[in-house]
């Protein structure tokens, strides 16, 4: 809806990072093969847990898991990961698939090997849980494929060669190591996937959908029970993004604001951006996410009164998978193969030019009335002044626009 020629679907993605985790499993074989024991079972355990570690994602996949699920299930743990879990041996069960028990165990524990990374059970061949989802540190092929992939569907470029990568990666005391003088090419991974995140997947407009998006599914979820769906694989399944047309065709007075929102997407009378603002640094440790409460409670009182329903505030954290922390300072590289050592690389060592810092936090707040996008955005530069004694990024509201062009065109 903001970027058109982003109309790639998660199956896609999915036989992406099967193919990918092939082709890195299969260079391993053919380099290292013999000294590190890989076989059948390894090539097929590794391309079935890319082709199914998205098995699990819900309608408009993270938005449903992160927005939607932790709004009408307060203090629910789920992840789109267990799930996957559960929907492989369901599918198993349903359709009789033969498969070994032990090879559906290995795939199940490689799609949630980055949720448990700390995890004890992994004891042989370490590195094939470095390969689809890396614990270790985010190096995997699930984000060689999405970040290539998203950036040429929305017109973007994309500095990241994965190829550089699966040619120079080795396995050395059980774990992936890469060539030291890729460095800046694993650098620019992480990069590109921050990049994507702040120009693409949290975009002001994109964000204003998808907040337009959740707010109809939790205006719909007492009469479709959506939320519980999530029990059990049986139903799951049925589950995709098609609950938006069935809102939107519904004839259901009780699914009325749901469906007026809906239309109002269609009609793109989207909520209205009305400023944002970067945390500071220094101040990111006592850092607590902004409501519309406190925006309400900052406003002016010469402005139209605004409550806490008209106004909607998105916390946004953007980092290169670590927090604060470096990810690069978590990868073992090597320096050429004849060499048998793994070592870590400092930034300093490399160039003077790389971020000291890897977490930005960046709030932004909308008005769901156009009228009171001047109140709402007033309000936030308010309270951004009494937070932390400096005004939010100044953007001109609509309003201020339309103000400038009629005393352009009277002068």
């Amino acid at each position: 809806m903001v970027y058109p020629g982003a109309v790639h679907s998660r199956f896609e993605h999915c036989l992406g990072v099967y193919w990918l985790a092939s082709e890195a499993i299969s260079r391993l074989k053919t380099y290292q093969g013999l000294e590190l024991g890989i076989d059948r079972f390894d090539i097929q355990t590794v391309k079935l847990a890319g082709l199914l570690h998205d098995v699990g994602h819900g309608p408009f996949s993270h938005t449903f898991e992160r927005e939607f699920l932790p709004r009408v299930l307060s203090g629910l743990t789920w992840s789109h990961e267990e799930m996957s879990l559960k929907m492989i041996d369901y599918v198993v069960d349903e359709h009789n698939i033969d498969i070994e028990s032990e090879s559906l165990k290995k795939v199940k524990e490689m799609i949630i090997a980055s949720e448990n990374r700390t995890s004890k059970s992994f004891k042989e061949k370490l590195f094939l849980y470095d390969i689809v989802a890396n614990g270790r540190n985010g190096i995997d092929v699930d984000k060689f494929d999405y970040i290539v992939r998203d950036s040429r569907a929305c017109g973007l470029g994309c500095s990241f060669q994965f190829q550089r990568v699966l040619e120079t990666m080795r396995v050395i005391d059980d774990e992936i190591c890469y060539r030291a003088k890729e460095y800046l090419t694993i650098h620019k991974l992480f990069a590109a996937r921050a990049d994507l995140h702040r120009t693409v997947y949290t975009h002001a407009k994109v964000k204003a959908i998808e907040l337009m998006f959740v707010d109809a599914l939790t205006k719909a979820n007492d009469i479709l029970r959506i939320s519980s769906y999530i029990d059990e694989p049986a139903v799951y399944w049925k589950l995709d993004d098609s609950i938006f047309k069935t809102i939107e065709t519904s004839s259901s007075q009780d699914l009325k604001e749901s469906r007026d929102l809906v239309l109002r997407i269609r009609r793109r009378d989207l909520y209205q951006f009305c400023n944002e603002f970067a945390v500071p640094k220094e101040k990111l440790d006592y850092f607590k996410n902004i409501t519309p409460k406190d925006i309400v409670c900052s406003q002016n009182s010469s402005r139209p009164t605004i409550d806490e329903e008209d106004v909607v505030v998105s916390n946004v954290k953007i980092d290169l998978t670590r927090g604060r922390n470096n990810p690069l300072e978590s990868i073992s590289f090597f320096k050429d193969f004849e060499s048998n050592e793994k070592f870590a690389v400092k930034d300093d060592r490399i160039s003077h030019l790389l971020p000291t810092f890897y977490q930005d936090m960046i709030v932004r707040v909308y008005s769901k009335k156009p009228d009171l996008v001047e109140a709402v955005s007033e309000a936030f530069e308010n309270f951004q002044v009494k937070t932390y004694g400096m005004k939010a990024q100044v953007h001109e509201t609509p309003e201020k626009k339309k103000r400038k062009k009629i005393l352009r065109y009277n002068n």
